[in-house]
């Protein structure tokens, strides 16, 4: 176990309201950008397999994982799990693979919400715009916590809104024969590759476990934050799916008019195909549809400073990160850090690869932490346990089961990106082995 010295602490200002507003606010962009470039690859019907699949995925971990966030409510997360189950090493892989998703997931929807201003104002480029963001949002991070949540809440009720509104618009207009047109372009085997775009939907849910240590009542709270978050997040999945591609086809909402380029902004391309894109509800859905990128780039910022806050507090990292600001009482420099990778991630280009390293990060976080539930159950016994998974063990064996068929999918389909996660894995292990390991800093 790592030798857990006397540390910082976070405030505990947050309540079962915050709480459901980080759930589903850290996922919801993933409603309004991303889930639509897995469309070409698998067509509606395998696009509508994959999100099925992937639903039984996070349904299973979300009510698997709430029981070691309540058992062992700690900043760390997953990194914390897998330490107390398998040692510092496996540990070290947990945390690391949950700073790769929360890191690289929010370049991605910074330039989605680029996209969405370009709309408005041309002159400005959307990775100038992504910039002028990520340093908003880490400052309205550094400057507390509960001022955080509080504005999490707001934008993710008015992007939750905001999704049944464009749904009451298009649904009128939806055909079985728009959104069966091309229905698999990649055949079956097309839903594989599709799988990452799908988690898209979800991916970030886990950030709940990282806000626990702010939690008044961890013990009690955090289960029921899981719980109604995934239900929120299942309906707004299907939901939003169906509205869209329903309209006028797949191809509408996946490439912009008249090329070939693909789009980071779906639902405005479908609601423009029912009202145009002069009607006021259009602009109205590109306003207060930035909330829902807002709410996800702002909370993700939030829990990934907590997950590299708490690498450094136990030494698995530069020291320095493990910091708290002596007056906002928020982990200032670890955030700062994370946002200066996250600006050089904007400038590769590469969307899609961001996500995809995102989404390698997260089920890389999701086996571990499945294992570590299976192992914990046996290995600490006795400790107290507010909230036991039910039907243990299986839900977390299904979990672990669909985590390692899309890990293992996603290798086969992304491999050059695969190399480039795999590197960032090894580079990470070698600075724990040259300058954490080898010098004791661990037991």
């Amino acid at each position: 176990m790592t030798n857990k010295t006397a540390s910082p602490h976070l405030e505990k200002a947050l309540g079962p309201i915050m709480l459901w507003g980080m759930g589903v606010g850290y996922v919801i962009s993933g409603m309004y950008f991303g889930w639509n470039l897995g469309l070409p690859l698998a067509g509606p019907y395998g696009m509508l397999a994959a999100t099925l699949l992937v639903s039984v995925l996070y349904i299973c971990f979300s009510l698997s994982y709430a029981e070691l966030s309540c058992t062992y409510p700690k900043a760390g997360g997953a990194f914390i799990y897998a330490d107390k189950a398998f040692g510092p090493t496996l540990g070290f892989l947990g945390g690391i693979a949950q700073c790769i998703e929360f890191i690289f997931a929010p370049p991605a929807i910074a330039v989605a919400i680029g996209a969405y201003f370009n709309i408005f104002f041309p002159q400005f480029s959307p990775a100038s715009i992504a910039v002028v963001a990520y340093i908003i949002f880490t400052s309205l991070n550094i400057w507390g916590v509960k001022q955080s949540a509080i504005f999490e809440l707001i934008v993710t009720t008015v992007a939750v809104i905001e999704l049944f509104i464009f749904a009451g618009l298009t649904l009128p207009h939806f055909s079985w024969g728009a959104f069966s047109h091309n229905a698999l372009p990649g055949g079956w085997t097309g839903i594989l590759p599709a799988l990452p775009f799908a988690i898209w939907f979800y991916l970030g849910i886990e950030g709940l476990a990282n806000v626990a240590e702010e939690t008044r009542n961890p013990q009690k709270e955090m289960v029921r934050s899981f719980s109604l978050s995934i239900f929120t997040l299942v309906i707004l999945a299907f939901l939003t799916l169906f509205a869209a591609t329903g309209v006028a086809g797949w191809e509408a909402i996946v490439y912009k008019a008249g090329t070939t380029i693909t789009s980071d902004s779906p639902l405005p391309l479908a609601l423009g195909k029912v009202v145009g894109e002069s009607h006021p509800f259009y602009h109205l859905l590109i306003g207060i549809g930035l909330c829902g990128l807002l709410a996800s780039f702002h909370g993700i910022i939030l829990c990934a400073g907590r997950a590299t806050f708490e690498f450094g507090r136990l030494g698995f990292a530069p020291k320095i990160l493990g910091k708290i600001h002596p007056t906002r009482h928020t982990p200032a420099i670890a955030l700062i850090v994370n946002t200066c990778i996250g600006i050089l991630a904007i400038f590769s280009g590469k969307t899609d690869d961001i996500i995809t390293i995102s989404v390698f990060g997260a089920l890389t976080l999701y086996s571990i932490s499945m294992l570590s539930l299976l192992t914990l159950r046996k290995k600490d016994p006795h400790v107290h346990r507010p909230y036991l998974t039910p039907f243990f063990p299986a839900l977390p064996i299904i979990a672990l089961s669909l985590s390692v068929l899309c890990l293992i999918t996603m290798v086969y389909y992304n491999f050059s990106v695969a190399i480039v996660y795999a590197a960032l894995l090894l580079l990470s292990y070698a600075w724990y082995y040259g300058f954490i390991a080898r010098k004791g800093k661990v037991t």
